[in-house]
């Protein structure tokens, strides 16, 4: 296992999809081997394309609402590591963004893990990462998935994406934000107090 800064390097140097973007890549990842929460979300947008700053988007307002967390403490390293399925943005689809580039969750992820020391709880957030973390444990739906969260715990605790693109998904399941969302902040708190 090489040194933790070394890796970090390499992944913000990463080349690997280059002539499948069209844009030059542009890894965005924050995080020390002694966060406490892990977040593990899809892939970057343009707006963190550009400032190179996770989820530094209306996406990461509404997650650090969800938290009940500041954007300094959200981006103290000592409590968040922010960790997406793709470290790219993928580029634009004919519906949104396209899906996480399928390369940089097996290349990189478990050389993350493996320097991790002090990760107590880690947020699954969207379908890719819950496909992903939880393979066959992971319902039908993602909203079973979330639903059916404690089944989960302590491990991973799996989340919708807090796009303002799902505010439909939000108004037909009022249980997130009345159940889940209370939850998340209370484990929030009590890991990074």
């Amino acid at each position: 296992m090489g040194s933790f800064s070394k890796l970090l390097n390499d992944i913000s140097s990463c080349q690997v999809c280059a002539s499948m973007l069209d844009h030059e890549p542009r890894p965005v990842v924050s995080i020390s081997q002694h966060s406490k929460i892990l977040v593990i979300g899809q892939a970057p947008g343009t707006k963190v394309h550009a400032s190179g700053i996770p989820w530094d988007d209306a996406s990461g307002s509404n997650l650090r609402k969800w938290l009940g967390v500041t954007e300094a403490q959200f981006y103290d390293t000592g409590l968040f590591g922010i960790v997406p399925m793709g470290f790219c943005y993928p580029g634009k689809g004919k519906s949104g963004d396209l899906p996480p580039r399928p390369e940089c969750a097996p290349l990189w992820h478990n050389d993350i893990l493996n320097h991790l020391q002090d990760v107590e709880l880690t947020l699954l957030i969207g379908l890719y990462a819950q496909k992903y973390y939880l393979g066959n444990r992971k319902k039908e739906t993602l909203t079973a998935t979330v639903q059916n969260f404690e089944a989960y715990l302590p491990d991973y605790l799996p989340l919708v994406h807090p796009s303002p693109r799902n505010g439909i998904w939000m108004r037909k399941n009022p249980w997130f934000e009345k159940d889940i969302v209370p939850i998340l902040k209370a484990k929030t708190s009590q890991i990074i107090q």
